[in-house]
């Protein structure tokens, strides 16, 4: 038997400075354009030669790979709270599996082949008539390809940064049963919200912990660095959005602590981003390894790697998912238009970015690893910022507006 507190048996009506849990967050779009834009910087010093220096400034270009995090936290947030709202609020139905993982395929694939496309045929064209090559990528499987052709885990050239959405892909398809287990442990609790809440929080804890021990399995009995690019490596980046999704539809119904830590943790966004930015230059110091994003040296600096990272993602992020609609502060810096802009071309600008870099390398004559930094990132930015407004006009629009029309809906904001 569960005992419930009065405040959470008979919530008063939400304040109107809570945190929205449907609909557009302009905010959130800034949040993408910097994850995106960071990646990009990691991506041209590393190509550039800058990250493969001793230096302080190689170690914070390096650094730039928290983009990554921090798009797997996003993912966390935005799409594990329909799972939350269907356990914790009432007249939320739970998401249907095939509508979404029908979504995602239409958000993810048809503007990804594009850029599968154009590396084939000109990247890769002594590969072109390899029907198997064909699949392994159109299909977001090469990653687990124990003999690949290519010389490095990350995947072919052109396409390296694709482990990553391989990795979210893998997240998709496994979302709708972790957030069921999830579920099924949460309801254990009876129909107190509260304590709902509370066992979806430890259940999420547990969740993050995967990645830790599956961090020292990938060195038992030695290194396996494929295993890298594996899903349950960065289980802890998207539990943080995952547990920030619960606190903020847990807040949705009116109960004092939820809706105490929105408040103060989005009222001190400052204090948040000051403390990301003093965990950012510790991150990317030699304290987690070497100077790129996924290369592994020893158990322990992979441990901190996915400590450190996943703490400047959920400090730079959270004051963003817990402010109110109306907050001035981060809606100023992250809601503006040309960060909106940006945040909604952002999927183009991680997927183009590494086949522009290949492009204008061997346009320019330029060796592997050798360039200057700032002559390359405003040429390279320009292009991959160009091709991805294409893209976003061409397929990624007309693909969101096929997917809002099969799931039209005319529940209220909240």
């Amino acid at each position: 038997m569960t005992t419930t507190t009065t405040e959470e048996r008979t919530p008063d009506p939400p304040p109107a400075d809570l945190p929205r849990i449907s609909g557009h967050q302009d905010a959130l779009d800034g949040v993408r354009a910097v994850a995106a834009l960071a990646v990009l910087v990691f991506h041209v010093a590393a190509d550039t030669g800058h990250t493969l220096r001793d230096d302080p400034t190689a170690w914070l270009l390096s650094g730039a790979g928290i983009g990554v995090p921090v798009f797997f936290t996003l993912s966390g947030l935005l799409l594990y709270r329909p799972w939350a709202a269907a356990l914790l609020l009432d007249g939320h139905d739970r998401p249907r599996t095939g509508r979404f993982l029908w979504r995602r395929a239409v958000r993810i694939l048809p503007a990804y082949w594009l850029v599968v496309v154009f590396a084939m045929v000109t990247i890769l064209t002594d590969h072109t008539r390899d029907p198997w090559t064909w699949l392994k990528l159109l299909t977001l499987t090469y990653p687990y390809d124990p003999h690949p052709w290519w010389h490095t885990y990350l995947g072919p050239s052109g396409l390296g940064q694709m482990w990553s959405l391989t990795v979210e892909a893998a997240w998709y398809a496994l979302l709708p049963v972790t957030a069921a287990l999830l579920g099924r442990y949460a309801r254990r609790a009876g129909e107190d919200t509260g304590v709902r809440a509370r066992r979806l929080l430890r259940g999420i804890a547990g969740y993050a912990a995967v990645s830790f021990v599956f961090t020292i399995f990938m060195f038992t009995p030695r290194l396996s660095v494929q295993l890298g690019v594996f899903l349950p490596r960065y289980f802890a980046w998207f539990a943080i959005g995952m547990a920030l999704s619960v606190m903020t539809v847990w807040a949705r119904t009116g109960a004092e602590a939820p809706v105490r830590f929105c408040r103060t943790i989005a009222r001190s966004w400052g204090t948040c981003w000051a403390i990301a930015g003093v965990l950012y230059c510790v991150a990317a110091s030699p304290l987690t390894g070497p100077t790129d994003m996924v290369t592994l040296d020893s158990t322990w600096t992979s441990e901190l790697r996915v400590l450190l990272y996943g703490l400047v993602a959920a400090f730079f992020v959270a004051p963003v998912a817990l402010a109110g609609p109306d907050d001035s502060g981060v809606h100023r810096i992250l809601g503006n238009r040309v960060m909106r802009f940006l945040g909604r071309i952002s999927y183009g600008v991680f997927l183009w970015q590494l086949a522009v870099s290949v492009t204008w390398y061997r346009a320019t004559g330029h060796a592997a690893f050798t360039g200057g930094f700032l002559t390359a990132f405003p040429a390279i930015t320009a292009i991959t910022l160009a091709a991805a407004t294409l893209s976003f006009h061409a397929l990624e629009k007309p693909a969101l507006r096929l997917t809002r029309r099969r799931n039209r809906s005319p529940r209220t904001r909240l």
